[in-house]
């Protein structure tokens, strides 16, 4: 392992998950995944695997800043990590004949800032996208400009599914959450350019991204088809939680009802 590899595992909550960036071509279809704030792909890959077992292509990038330490995320700003995704989604343009883009919070502003930005996407898959923090804790606890905090301990007695196959880091890197806050204002403002049929899925025990997040996404944008769905028996990160084959389910007959 060089030092670099055992630096970034120091910083990483399960660090022996695959995390690399991913890029699996398997048909003329594809999906680009990108995952969350301070997360790693792992969060897109059981998806992933099972999109391509159905002949799909699929890309997801490692978003500038992640997969290191907090630091490099905190010098990062928005348009380094749409920078970072963008290029990913051309490269999968440039092989297929349709895509759809995809992510979870961070990954699904991500996901409609593209949509917005290239009429040709096919379609968006929004997991739990961060419209909206849940608390506005961490806002605060940025304008008084700390660096890190640890992340909130979960109550006792309430274990989740995605524990064990989230990766990430252990500290929140307050700098990029400010950077956060403001792409979700610019999202948020190019929600009018969206045209493209639409998924929210979303977990009934998210208590990272706000609840009103999914009714507003549906409502703003101008896609002649928007669905939302609720599971209730996950949180925030819904393609690894307890009920991520529902996920892949919802997904799949998504992206077939939209090829």
């Amino acid at each position: 392992m060089s030092v670099s590899t055992s630096l970034s595992a120091a910083w990483l909550k399960n660090p022996e998950l695959p995390g690399a960036p991913f890029f699996w071509h398997a048909g003329p279809v594809g999906v680009f995944l990108s995952h969350g704030f301070t997360a790693t792909p792992a969060l897109m890959i059981p998806l992933a695997q099972r999109l391509q077992a159905q002949g799909y292509s699929v890309a997801g990038p490692l978003l500038p800043g992640h997969g290191s330490t907090p630091f490099e995320l905190n010098r990062c700003g928005w348009e380094d990590w749409v920078a970072g995704a963008e290029e990913v989604y051309l490269r999968l343009t440039a092989t297929c004949e349709r895509v759809f883009v995809g992510g979870e919070s961070l990954g699904g502003l991500i996901a409609l800032y593209l949509a917005s930005v290239h009429p040709e996407v096919a379609g968006v898959l929004a997991f739990s996208p961060a419209l909206w923090l849940y608390s506005t804790k961490s806002a605060l606890q940025v304008r008084l400009f700390w660096p890190w905090r640890p992340f909130a301990e979960k109550p006792a007695g309430r274990p989740s599914h995605a524990d064990a196959f989230w990766q990430g880091y252990r500290l929140n890197a307050l700098a990029g959450v400010r950077e956060l806050l403001r792409f979700q204002k610019v999202v948020r403002g190019r929600l009018w350019r969206i045209t493209q049929p639409l998924m929210v899925v979303q977990g009934w025990l998210d208590r990272a991204v706000a609840a009103k997040g999914p009714e507003f996404l549906c409502q703003t944008v101008r896609s002649a088809a928007a669905e939302m769905h609720w599971l209730p028996l996950s949180g925030h990160c819904t393609t690894i939680d307890a009920e991520w084959e529902k996920v892949v389910s919802l997904s799949l007959d998504f992206i077939g009802r939209n090829s």
